[in-house]
């Protein structure tokens, strides 16, 4: 290519040295650190002091073509001067002024790491006549665009420009970067800081220049670079540096645990699992999987609370011979404890105190509530009372998950013992913790008992009753047949607003039934229809049992005519007719059940056969 009249035959790079060659003899021009000329002084920067400029232009013409034979070595003046106040670049611009005796044009500003400079990168020198000119003039055209070569130049050849300028633009669009700096360990602490000031774009363009110049980023640069790529939304580079890691052996468990994580919160924890997959199915790269890799992949199905995958990941980290921490145990047992999987989170704990390792208060609350609810309430205290000694306060959930498993036992003691201790901690108890002491004081038949402390919950301003409380008062009511106070809390349950329920008349209406006040629970039983309650076989059993026992026969025969044929229904009405002396309304009873296809029961059928005539049951045997 002839660009230049001056009698230099070649410009090279060649060991450190950018070297301006005659045929004759070699002159060297600069001495200058890295890949490039530097005129920064804290970079390594050297002037042009050693390049006699006036002698230049009385050199004799000839042709300055540009190749490059060496791994190093690249065709073109290095890329990359620094802009400072000095004698350096004028003496640059002063030396292409006299090479080309026209006026310097085409440089690029740039910014590099935050420093202003201007690019000679890939330098293309071509004469060109300017337009609308009445002179011969001529500039020389200087392209920004950066061109990396890790292997031998081919020698630039002036006929086929396009290969070269293509792997030019090529190298730009990729990100790749002109490196001025060739030591790894620098280069690693460029990447690292960006990372860490959130430039991602810049810690991976220069990541990208590493790899293509055969250099080796370390481990952490690599994984601080995917920290921040992550961090900014960029997760189809970061799996491109992971993929370019895994290839140079670069990985470790926090590597992997960055990328499972987010790919599950971007794309799914499907993929996570395909990834985690290839991994573990991968001999070499199995060696690297850690314990954090499996915490991680725990973690993801914890958060979507998928139990079944979370226990697989468990089984394949006992079958590798991995030994779980104390992170791994409490997201397992939060987990199986969460999705009610109780003996999941039972096993899991017990290997963990196996192992040696002590649970932390999340872990001994989610194992209170799996021993609570599986009934273990002996091994719950026990729990309970590790977390006191170890000066651990339980939670008001473990505290109330203690009391209900307390209440259920018929431990009623012990269940206010734990009320006391969760007052002590500074838990305020709520609805949850009163509901479940009204039904330990049920089951232990303590029903007076139950109302009295509803009566101090009642009394208690800042506490709104529920549907569950007054539900298990009007149990106790039911129990002891106190139906005026049973009506009397169902006209507090409906002056509140809440919804009543058809279990909340049948616990009246059973009140009735045991006090022996049918005309109470009929009563009952008509408002529950006004207010657009069906009522079920329960409510229709007790009003016929209170029915019955009043004497009242019309509105028993009722109930059975406007209700649904239910064998069940039948045989109470049969029962208590015979009980009370009515056989004949008990035949006929009896005759229409059979008619309807209603099977009766054992004892209506004895009931039943006690009462036929003597002849009647003579006459039977025989035939």
């Amino acid at each position: 290519m002839q660009v230049l009249k001056d009698r230099f035959s070649s410009i090279r790079e060649l060991g450190g040295y950018c070297l301006l060659r005659d045929r004759t003899d070699m002159q060297v021009i600069e001495r200058f650190s890295g890949r490039s000329i530097l005129v920064d002084r804290e970079l390594g920067a050297v002037f042009m002091q050693a390049c006699h400029l006036p002698n230049l232009s009385d050199r004799p013409s000839s042709s300055l073509e540009t190749s490059a034979n060496f791994p190093r070595a690249i065709s073109t003046i290095p890329s990359k001067f620094q802009v400072v106040r000095n004698s350096c670049l004028m003496r640059l611009l002063y030396l292409v002024e006299q090479l080309c005796s026209n006026l310097v044009t085409g440089f690029e500003q740039c910014t590099l790491f935050g420093i202003a400079q201007l690019k000679l990168s890939t330098i293309l020198f071509r004469f060109k006549k300017k337009e609308n000119s009445t002179k011969d003039v001529y500039k020389l055209e200087l392209s920004g665009k950066d061109c990396l070569m890790n292997s031998y130049a081919e020698k630039f050849d002036t006929n086929q420009p396009s290969s070269f300028l293509e792997e030019t633009k090529s190298s730009v669009e990729n990100g790749i970067l002109y490196l001025e700096e060739m030591d790894e360990e620098v280069l690693s602490k460029r990447i690292l800081k960006l990372s860490r000031v959130n430039k991602p774009k810049s810690a991976l363009a220069i990541y990208k220049s590493m790899i293509f110049s055969g250099l080796k980023p370390d481990l952490h640069a690599c994984n601080s670079l995917l920290s921040s790529l992550l961090r900014n939304g960029m997760l189809d580079n970061a799996l491109k540096v992971f993929n370019s890691m895994k290839a140079s052996e670069l990985t470790t468990g926090h590597t992997y645990s960055l990328i499972l994580k987010a790919v599950a919160d971007a794309r799914g924890y499907d993929t996570a699992i395909n990834i985690f997959g290839e991994l573990i199915s991968s001999r070499n790269l199995r060696e690297h999987i850690d314990i954090v890799v499996y915490n991680t992949m725990i973690s993801i199905f914890a958060k979507a609370n998928n139990w079944y995958q979370a226990q697989k990941i468990w089984k394949i980290m006992q079958d590798n011979g991995q030994v779980g921490t104390t992170v791994t145990y409490r997201l397992l047992i939060c987990t199986f404890a969460r999705c009610g999987q109780n003996e999941l989170a039972i096993d899991a704990y017990s290997e963990m105190i196996h192992n040696g390792l002590s649970p932390e208060s999340d872990t001994m609350h989610a194992i209170i509530g799996a021993y609570s609810r599986e009934g273990k309430y002996d091994s719950a205290l026990n729990v309970l009372q590790c977390m006191l000694d170890s000066e651990l306060n339980p939670n008001a959930k473990a505290c109330n998950a203690m009391i209900n498993s307390l209440g259920k036992a018929g431990k009623v003691k012990l269940a206010f013992e734990v009320y006391d201790l969760m007052k002590s901690l500074g838990h305020a108890p709520d609805v949850y913790t009163w509901n479940s002491l009204l039904n330990a004081l049920n089951r232990a038949n303590r029903y007076c008992d139950a109302i009295q402390l509803f009566e101090r919950i009642r009394n208690i301003q800042s506490f709104i009753l529920n549907m569950h409380i007054y539900d298990t008062v009007l149990t106790s009511c039911h129990r002891l047949g106190l139906w005026d106070k049973a009506i009397q809390v169902l006209w507090q349950i409906e002056a509140s607003e809440l919804p009543v329920s058809t279990a909340s008349y049948n616990q009246v209406i059973g009140a009735c039934e045991v006090a022996r006040r049918p005309k109470v629970a009929l009563q009952v039983y008509y408002r529950m229809v006004r207010q657009k309650h069906s009522p079920d076989i329960f409510t229709l059993l007790s009003l016929m049992r209170v029915c019955i026992w009043g004497s009242l026969w019309n509105e028993a025969m009722e109930i059975l005519k406007f209700s649904e044929p239910d064998g069940s229904l039948y045989n109470a009405a049969i029962q208590g007719m015979c009980l009370t002396g009515k056989l004949d309304l008990a035949k006929n009873l009896y005759t229409e059940m059979r008619e309807r296809g209603l099977q009766p029961d054992g004892k209506t059928r004895a009931m039943m056969l006690q009462n036929l005539p003597k002849d009647s049951r003579r006459n039977r045997k025989r035939r």
